[in-house]
């Protein structure tokens, strides 16, 4: 991508450096050219006509440095695994390994405890491209980034300083187990934690939907401790960090999703797991006040990417397979007006969309320092969530309409980047979204922080 070096302020600091050139080069270095006009990288002049579409990341120049190193290993390793991780539905290994090397799974751990403390602008920068070279593991890197940002929040010195140990030298990739199969997305957990003597607790429960747990170095799981949340059930959650091989973490491989299908978010079984001190003393995630208005905001990141992903993949297919409609009078399927017209369209949404997304990074970090309240954060990011859901859908299903009927026969792949925002999109949905701008818009409403505001 053609990359502006800046600073954290925006201010231009001398035009395109080194990251810049790794960022434009090694995309368009590469043509994907595979038989049969399957869903493939497009060529290197289409790549880059829609990457100038979009604004250029505005980032500092650490930050310029960790994303081109990011692109290396998209370009290079994650997004030509894609068609084969979501065909085989299981955890993509190599993908990733081969962004541990880049520095972005532990880029925003704080500077003040040894990390290199990017800004949610990268975060959300990195979100996007993950999910043009393949969302799944693009949510995998999201669950993991939660807790990078929120684990250390309050945690004792020890349990930081294992974190940081786990982050910075061993570049573990963390999974999350959490989520329950009750009645109600919100009903009370059924896990039980029991503290024992010697600080240590014990988890006996279930989970579902656990996310990157499947190939994760470590795993956050949360349960209930009765005894202390007999009055106050927020005092008796129980949160730690537990070792993918620890005894009693039973990770089960039967995620069988229409998309996402890489991701791993198959069931957990937690049976007599016990947590020593100090990975024991886990402050809980998603229980920040600005939790629920991240998780959103990465949610859109990744959607505005597998837009993006099949807009890319579909260009080539246009200019080289599709066969122009008569009443066109053109020699080129991409010669027809209508054509040109949807394309335009389609990609104006998802600038559109990858502009209010991106934005949002800044918000979080002003929130995080004080500048503004939460209404001020959580409003903007529901209309970035929105924006980039209808953005994606509309995109990834009428890129058939821009390619015609030879798209639509079986091995093509292109529905991939359908199933995959389709599915991702109802994590929670975005027409409740609506309803919450509305209600601010109309009453003055401030949203109260939960996990899905």
């Amino acid at each position: 991508m053609s990359i502006i070096e800046t600073t954290n302020t925006g201010e231009r600091a001398g035009g395109r450096g080194a990251a810049s050139e790794r960022l434009g080069g090694a995309a368009n270095e590469r043509a994907s050219e595979r038989p049969g006009g399957t869903a493939t990288s497009p060529r290197p002049a289409v790549r880059g006509l829609l990457d100038r579409a979009f604004p250029p990341p505005r980032l500092a120049p650490f930050e310029l440095e960790i994303l081109a190193r990011l692109q290396t290993a998209l370009d290079e390793v994650v997004e030509p695994l894609a068609a084969e991780h979501d065909a085989a539905g299981r955890y993509p290994h190599r993908a990733i390994a081969a962004l541990k090397p880049t520095g972005i799974l532990h880029a925003s751990f704080p500077r003040a405890l040894g990390g290199p403390g990017a800004s949610h602008r990268l975060t959300l920068e990195a979100q996007v491209r993950m999910a043009v070279a393949d969302s799944s593991v693009a949510q995998i890197v999201r669950v993991h980034e939660d807790s990078v940002r929120e684990l250390h929040v309050g945690a004792s010195e020890a349990f930081v300083a294992r974190l940081a140990e786990i982050l910075l030298e061993e570049d573990a990739i963390i999974g999350l187990a959490v989520a329950e199969n009750g009645r109600r997305v919100d009903s009370p957990l059924n896990t039980i934690a029991t503290p024992q003597a010697d600080g240590a607790v014990v988890f006996d429960g279930g989970k579902i939907y656990a996310t990157g747990s499947g190939g994760a170095d470590y795993v956050v799981v949360i349960g209930f401790d009765p005894v202390a949340g007999r009055d106050d059930p927020l005092a008796g959650l129980r949160s730690a960090l537990v070792a993918a091989t620890t005894p009693g973490l039973r990770l089960h491989d039967d995620w069988n999703a229409l998309g996402q299908r890489a991701t791993s978010s198959g069931s957990v079984t937690l049976d007599g797991l016990r947590v020593a001190p100090p990975l024991s003393e886990s402050p809980s995630t998603g229980v920040l006040p600005h939790s629920g208005a991240r998780f959103q905001a990465s949610f859109a990141a990744e959607l505005v990417g597998i837009g993006i992903a099949a807009l890319r993949a579909a260009a080539p297919f246009v200019l080289e397979q599709s066969r122009p409609w008569p009443s066109a009078d053109v020699d080129s399927a991409a010669q027809d007006p209508t054509v040109r017209r949807l394309t335009g369209e389609l990609t104006a949404d998802l600038v559109a969309a990858y502009a209010a997304v991106i934005a949002t990074g800044d918000l979080l970090d002003a929130y995080e320092a004080g500048e503004i309240d939460r209404t001020q954060l959580a409003v903007p990011i529901y209309a970035a969530k929105a924006a980039a859901t209808r953005a994606s859908l509309r995109a990834t299903s009428e890129i058939f309409t821009l390619m015609g009927t030879r798209s639509a026969t079986g091995g093509k792949g292109f529905d991939r980047f359908w199933r995959n925002a389709r599915t991702l999109s109802l994590h929670d949905p975005y027409e409740w979204k609506h309803s919450e701008i509305g209600r601010h818009v109309l009453e003055g409403w401030d949203p109260e922080p939960g996990l899905y505001t």
